[in-house]
């Protein structure tokens, strides 16, 4: 089996940051909550990069379970590379205009 690295946009993190703090200051731990359950995503990604839905130009997405938020990725050859976390009800051209 092939292994992956994930490695994140500089984008990627800004989205993290701005999401933990939102969620941190509608009720105290609950951005912490959010960073274990992408976690939990980012390591299911490592694991099989593969399993998740294609949209367009070879980005994928990952959902996360409890929280509305979407992991977009591509693959390149052993790197896996975060281009966004998004909320779902965000445009598709947000993480569209990332790849261009």
């Amino acid at each position: 089996m092939k292994e992956h690295r994930l490695v994140s946009d500089p984008q990627a993190d800004l989205d993290v940051e701005a999401t933990f703090q939102w969620y941190e200051n509608e009720a105290p731990g609950l951005g912490n909550e959010f960073l274990v359950e992408l976690r939990t995503v980012y390591d299911q990604i490592v694991d099989g990069p593969l399993q998740f839905q294609q949209l367009r130009s070879g980005i994928r997405r990952a959902l996360l379970h409890r929280f509305p938020y979407g992991v977009f990725f591509s693959l390149e050859h052993d790197l896996i590379v975060v281009i966004g976390v998004l909320h779902a009800s965000r445009d598709p051209a947000e993480w569209q205009r990332r790849r261009d």
